[in-house]
C-alpha cells in the first residue's frame, strides 16, 4: 500500500464548502430548512416524498405489495424529490422529516395526519398498520426484526463507506476503499451463509426484511450498485444470487423499482405515481417528458 499524504486534524474542525464529491453542493454540518416550499399533497391516504435510491425503493416495493395483496387503503401518491437539487431541504420536507433524507411518509388514513420517517421505520409502520410481512409468531418476528435492523445497521457500510469512496469521492483513497471493500465482503458472507440455510432472510416467508436488503445487497450481488460487482467479486455470492433474482421476478417489486425513478433506461422510469394506470406506457411516456 502506498504511503497516504499526511494530514494532521486541526484542533477545530471547520467545514470546507468544496469538500465532498459529486455532493458537496447539498451537503452542510447544520439541520434544517434552506428555504421555504410546501410538500405537494394527491388525494390517497399515503403521500410518500422520496427517489429510487435503495431506501426509497424499499417503501415503494412495499406500498405496490400492500396493493398486490388487495389492501386499496395502501393506496398512494409517490412525489419525486431531487436530492441533488437540494429539495429535502425544504421547509415542508423538513416537517415530514427532520432529518431531510428520502423517503419520508405521511399518513392521511388518522384523524391526524402521522409523519413516518426512516425507511426502515416506514416498513414496520406499514406492516403492522395492515398485519402482514411481519411474522406473527414470536421467535420468527424477532427473527425478522433481527434482519431489519442488520440491514438498518449494515447499509451505511456499503453505501456511505464503500459506495462514497469507491465512485463518489473527488479522488480515490485506497485505505478507505480497502477498508469498506473488506467489511461489504463480510457482511455479503454473512447475508451468503443465511440464505444457503433460508429461502428468505427472516425465514421461509417473504417479509419486509427482505424489501429491506433487497435493494442494497440485492443490487450489489446482480452488480447494480456502483459498478463494484467485478471488483467485489460478487459472483462468489451465490445464496444471495438465488434470492435476488427470486425476489426481482416479483411483480410488485418490478413496479416498486420504477416508481420515482429517473436513472436508467426511461422505460423503467416513473417519476411520479399517483395511481395504478401511471404504469401504462401512455402514461409512463407523458411522465418522462416532465423536467
Amino acid at each position: 500500500m502506498s504511503e497516504p499524504t499526511p494530514y494532521t486534524p486541526p484542533s477545530v474542525w471547520t467545514w470546507n464548502k468544496a469538500n465532498g464529491g459529486r455532493f458537496a453542493n447539498i451537503n452542510r454540518p447544520i439541520a434544517g430548512p434552506t428555504h421555504e416550499k410546501d410538500l405537494p399533497r394527491g388525494k390517497h391516504p399515503f403521500q410518500l416524498y422520496s427517489l429510487a435510491t435503495p431506501n426509497g425503493v424499499k417503501v415503494t416495493i412495499m406500498l405496490e405489495e400492500l396493493l398486490a395483496l388487495g389492501h386499496q387503503g395502501a393506496e398512494y401518491d409517490a412525489w419525486l424529490i431531487r436530492i441533488n437539487e437540494g429539495q429535502q431541504f425544504s421547509s415542508g420536507f423538513v416537517g415530514a422529516n427532520p432529518n431531510s433524507k428520502i423517503p419520508a411518509l405521511l399518513d392521511y388514513s388518522a384523524t391526524e395526519p402521522v409523519r413516518v420517517f426512516e425507511s426502515g421505520a416506514i416498513l414496520l409502520y406499514l406492516a403492522e398498520k395492515f398485519g402482514v410481512y411481519v411474522p406473527t409468531d414470536p421467535a420468527k418476528r424477532a427473527e425478522c426484526m433481527s434482519w431489519l435492523f442488520w440491514q438498518m445497521g449494515s447499509a451505511p457500510y456499503l453505501g456511505g463507506g464503500f459506495g462514497h469512496f469507491y465512485a463518489y469521492a473527488p479522488f480515490k483513497i485506497e485505505y478507505a476503499i480497502d477498508r469498506f471493500a473488506m467489511e461489504v465482503k463480510r457482511q455479503m458472507d454473512v447475508l451468503n451463509r443465511r440464505l444457503a440455510e433460508s429461502q428468505y432472510v427472516g425465514g421461509e416467508e417473504y417479509t419486509i426484511a427482505d424489501m429491506a436488503i433487497w435493494p442494497w445487497y440485492g443490487g450489489m450481488a446482480k452488480g447494480q450498485l456502483y459498478e463494484g460487482g467485478e471488483f467485489l467479486q460478487v459472483h462468489e455470492y451465490t445464496h444471495v444470487i438465488r434470492w435476488a433474482d427470486e425476489i426481482a421476478k416479483r411483480p410488485a417489486v418490478r413496479r416498486g423499482r420504477m416508481v420515482n425513478r429517473v436513472m436508467g433506461p426511461p422505460e423503467t422510469q416513473l417519476h411520479e405515481r399517483h395511481a395504478a394506470s401511471d404504469f401504462d406506457t401512455q402514461t409512463q411516456d407523458k411522465l418522462k417528458t416532465t423536467p
